[in-house]
């Protein structure tokens, strides 16, 4: 049988200390007998060594004669429960039982299940701490014990041991105590009889029997379920055994003992029975664990047994599964109505139905009445607290089974419920859970947005931080569920407002893995609005986002791309003839971006963003705007600094301008001449512009651009371009071969290699031998791929060049080699002759 999950208690992380401190109220009696709830326990060296282990290790002598032990104090204050054993070599049955003891003091009665799930845990880490010295007793230098062994595999020796510490469990006098220490080790039983859990565990339910308080035998019961399920799960009987037992002495509570103990602590009777439910949901989880059908009937008229006990119906509805609750919803709303509601309040049953309604299907033929039924109840409720609590609970069942009429309903009424006196403050989290229940069952945006009570129900979100998680869900969902792309205005509008409350919540202590986030959110929603053809209208929507999301750059530059992609759209409607109307609005979006890129803060960011806005303009044929954009791009390129930062570390920048002006280069081979600026006016500049930008001393990417500068002015000089944008005259139609052009171009070849060859004349200076090297074979390859060696000068620097890689012996060898062959294998082709000759001028030198 597998394990059974575990239940969930109150949380560990809980300032238990905190809460002890708030239980306490004027009418606790300061007096508390021989032991006070946090009082330090004296356990002197005298008793410590009368309950050592026998055959354990002596404990190392202290200075002092007595230690002092405060184990409740220790836990709340965040001390692991091992270290309370670590200061012995052994863990005590005395310290053990002294925790033990702390369970049958009420003193403080609301506190009493934190300090159960406290004061347990460290017996928990004793038992494991003696079954496991045991264990290792088992252990010698000729076998290990199996997992799953027999007592007939256990010496003597821990046999004896194993004994000795029941006989000393079994010697302390208090009732309490003796059962807590003895369920603690209940696994230990393993090691001396195959029947020893058997026969304890009916033992020590009939122990509890003794317990005279019904909280504290009640949490002692569901202590021995616990351990029990733990260590033996196959056997049910004592399970059931204990629940029998609590139905028999229910009755207790209202007892006059009980009664006046919460008069002297001014605790109410609705307060203090749900202090039993952690309990008895724990029984009857143990209980149902794999339990028939069968069972919830039986358990069922057990309750109208006993009137409908509320406290007990509660628990019935949280253990068994949910799938038997739903088929039998009716019987159980039934049930709820003939309980008495002075005790346990009747919203709180609904509730544990509603969790279970939540998990499992009712018959479709009730689920209506049973909605009707609940909420009847749900909303008389006066108290804001208890009524979003259980209000949060059909909120899900609602959306689950019906449609936007009663969700619209529902939620109307918890306005109404929330908004009296600002009560909506103190339920966030409750609120939160009915917007993310909604948006889970409500895919479809139109519907949900239609829904009259939605955003006013967002309304009452006033904490920003709130709000602004309330609308990252909502974006979060409309991206996972909208698949297509929308114009609908009132998902449009609601959205906007959504997206604006985001961006609005962004101001300079705003991390910027939060800015990232949302960022992504918003771009989710600008890339699913499509207006189809009415172009106009998209680029209007646009226009709005921009004015509403300008302190996001991911954003804005979301909204370049989109209308960038708008103005290419249109062209490929157009065919690329525009009329005078679609003209004018590919303007329009061109005027768009050239407008927003400066508002952006990333250097490389604004600098591809001109470089891609000048193609689609260019492509559109608006000629003086890509113009002006590769301009802005030229004038930029100065402010970019030494480093940058990527991903929160700096690096240089100088290889991703290298990257930049390599595409830049790329595109400035089709853009054509302006007729007023002169023949290549923006390479000119662009080139000024290299020139007078401080490169890294130790860096050569400056002569490797001028080597790509070289590539484009190779190009340039073409008489047919390789590429070009339709219907646009690159330069090739607007000189046509023109020898004035054809000058211009060298004369700029020529500076640029005036600067290359500089460069590598201050690298022989510097001694930096190995780059000259590099370099020379590089523009050496350049010049075989783009340059005319029929040029008797070309011809003669190539010849050099090959010669200074190798002058130093830093050349690599294999890539001269093979550049070789290259040469005389392309020799061979027509017109290629002249490569012959120079083959022969290329001597290869060995290293030495």
């Amino acid at each position: 049988m597998g394990k059974m999950a575990v239940f969930p208690w109150h949380s560990r992380n809980r300032n238990y200390k905190a809460e002890f401190a708030s239980c306490r109220l004027k009418a606790v009696p300061l007096e508390f007998g021989d032991y006070h709830p946090l009082k330090p326990i004296t356990v002197t060296e005298s008793k410590t060594k009368k309950v050592s282990r026998k055959g354990s290790t002596s404990s190392t002598s202290s200075s002092s004669s007595s230690s002092v032990m405060d184990p409740l104090s220790s836990v709340l204050d965040g001390t692991d429960p091992l270290s309370m054993f670590a200061a012995t070599a052994d863990p005590t049955a005395t310290a053990a039982a002294m925790c033990s003891k702390l369970l049958s003091d009420t003193s403080v009665i609301q506190f009493y299940p934190s300090k159960f799930v406290l004061i347990t845990d460290i017996l928990d880490t004793f038992g494991k701490l003696v079954y496991e010295r045991i264990f290792s007793m088992c252990v010698d230098n000729r076998s290990v014990l199996p997992d799953h062994f027999s007592p007939e595999n256990v010496n003597d020796t821990a046999k004896e041991t194993c004994l000795n510490w029941f006989f000393k469990i079994a010697s302390i006098r208090e009732l309490i105590p003796r059962f807590y220490v003895e369920a603690s080790i209940l696994k230990c039983n393993k090691f001396l009889s195959k029947t020893g859990i058997s026969e304890c565990l009916p033992r020590l339910t009939c122990m509890i029997r003794g317990i005279g308080d019904p909280l504290v035998s009640v949490y002692a019961r569901a202590y021995l379920c616990r351990v029990g399920m733990e260590v033996a799960p196959h056997l049910k009987e004592s399970l059931n055994k204990n629940f029998f037992d609590f139905l028999l002495t229910f009755k207790q509570i209202h007892g006059d003992t009980v009664q006046n103990q919460l008069v002297l602590q001014g605790v109410e009777l609705p307060s203090y029975l749900p202090l039993y439910s952690p309990a008895m949901d724990w029984i009857f989880q143990c209980i149902s664990y794999h339990a028939p059908e069968a069972l919830l009937t039986e358990m069922m008229e057990r309750c109208k047994k006993l009137g409908n006990n509320a406290l007990l119906l509660n628990s019935v509805m949280s253990a068994f599964r949910a799938e038997f609750i739903a088929t039998r919803s009716m019987d159980f709303i039934g049930m709820i109505k003939e309980c008495d509601e002075s005790g346990f309040p009747k919203h709180l049953l609904f509730r544990s139905l509603g969790l279970n309604l939540a998990l499992a299907d009712p018959p479709e033929s009730d689920q209506l009445q049973i909605l009707n039924e609940a909420w009847k109840v749900i909303t008389k409720l006066k108290n804001p607290q208890d009524y979003i609590n259980c209000a949060e609970v059909w909120v899900e069942y609602t959306c689950k089974h019906f449609t936007k009429r009663e969700v619209n309903t529902v939620l109307a009424d918890v306005i109404k419920h929330m908004t009296p006196d600002r009560a909506f403050e103190d339920s966030y989290p409750q609120l939160q859970s009915i917007i993310k229940k909604v948006i889970t069952h409500f895919h479809d945006f139109s519907v949900l947005f239609s829904v009259e009570k939605f955003l006013p129900f967002l309304d009452m979100f006033q904490k920003e931080s709130v709000r602004v998680e309330v609308c990252k869900c909502i974006m979060e969902a409309f991206i996972k569920h909208q698949h297509e792309p929308t114009k609908d205005p009132v998902i449009l509008n609601a959205l906007l407002h959504v997206c604006k409350t985001m961006h609005d919540s962004v101001n300079a202590l705003t991390l910027e893995d939060e800015k990232r986030m949302l960022a992504y959110l918003i771009n989710g929603f600008i890339k699913m609005v499509s207006f189809g053809r009415d172009f106009e209208q998209q680029l209007s929507f646009y226009v709005e986002a921009r004015s509403m999301f300008c302190n996001l750059e991911p954003v804005l530059v979301q909204l370049i791309h989109s209308v960038n992609r708008l103005a290419m759209e249109t062209r490929q409607v157009m065919k690329g003839n525009h009329s005078r109307k679609t003209a004018a609005f590919v303007r329009a979006c061109v005027a768009y971006c050239f407008i927003t890129i400066p508002s952006l803060v990333g250097i490389f960011t604004r600098l591809n963003l001109y470089l891609h806005s000048g193609q689609v303009a260019l492509a559109n044929h608006c000629l003086s705007q890509a113009d002006a954009f590769f301009t802005a791009a030229i004038s930029l390129i100065p402010e970019v600094p030494k480093t940058i930062n990527i991903d929160g570390k700096m690096r240089p920048s100088e290889l991703f301008l290298l990257e930049f002006l390599c595409n830049f280069f790329s595109t400035l081979l089709i853009v054509p001449d302006h007729p007023e600026h002169g023949v290549l006016f923006l390479v000119r500049e662009l080139l000024n512009v290299i020139q007078d930008y401080t490169w890294e001393e130790s860096s050569d990417d400056k002569i490797r651009i001028y080597t790509c500068v070289l590539h484009l002015l190779s190009a340039m000089s073409q008489e047919t371009y390789l590429y070009h944008v339709d219907k646009v005259d690159s330069n090739d139609s607007l000189y046509g071969g023109d020898s004035k052009f054809l000058a211009e171009n060298n004369k700029l070849c020529e500076t640029v290699m005036v600067q290359i060859l500089e460069h590598l004349k201050a690298l022989a200076k510097d001694e930096a031998l190995k780059r000259q090297s590099s370099l020379s074979l590089s523009f050496f390859n350049s010049i075989l791929a783009h340059g005319d060696l029929r040029n008797n000068k070309l011809n003669q620097l190539s010849v050099n060049l090959w010669h200074l890689a190798q002058r130093h012996g830093c050349a690599d060898t294999r890539t001269m080699v093979k550049t070789l062959e290259y040469i005389k294998k392309r020799s061979k082709q027509p017109d290629m002759s002249h490569l012959t000759e120079l083959a022969l001028r290329l001597p290869l030198q060995s290293r030495t």
